[in-house]
């Protein structure tokens, strides 16, 4: 009997092992948590300029009208931005931008909030006729009296 047709042939293994798979596993875990709260807050960040546009937009529109009128209120046949249909509330992405309060002859506030159930429900960015701006933040982002702030962790100063 030949010796050479006892021996058994190395098997081949065909698939992973359990802790091969396991070890995989737990690699996208940690990816996963690491990635997602970033891609989030770059998908917010993206929104936030939805904000910023429209009040900017909005402020052109009322400087434009004092221009013409040297009142932010209505004027005769002169509407002011804030009382035009479909302009007085604006949508501008996930934001809405109202006028805050009626303006007066000299002075204005626009408001520009998240709409709710949207990656941006709870912000909430102002400007007044002076460009004086500001920004309220959900939980985990910050808020500031001074400035608009697009950015998870942008100094308020």
């Amino acid at each position: 009997m030949n010796t050479s047709s006892c021996r058994q042939l190395p098997r081949h293994s065909r698939g992973f092992t359990l802790i091969e798979v396991m070890t995989v596993v737990a690699i996208i875990g940690i990816l996963s948590a690491i990635a997602y709260p970033s891609y989030r807050d770059y998908l917010i960040r993206g929104a936030l300029v939805d904000a910023t546009n429209g009040l900017t937009t909005m402020r052109a529109e009322m400087e434009r009208h004092f221009q013409d009128n040297r009142d932010y209120r209505t004027v005769g046949a002169f509407v002011t931005p804030c009382a035009r249909a479909n302009v007085g509330s604006r949508t501008f992405g996930d934001f809405i931008v109202t006028c805050g309060v009626a303006p007066t002859q000299t002075t204005y506030t626009l408001t520009a909030t998240g709409n709710a159930g949207s990656l941006v429900a709870g912000f909430a960015f102002t400007v007044d006729e002076t460009d004086r701006r500001s920004t309220v933040a959900p939980t985990g982002w910050p808020s500031c009296a001074t400035r608009w702030l697009t950015k998870k962790g942008q100094p308020c100063a």
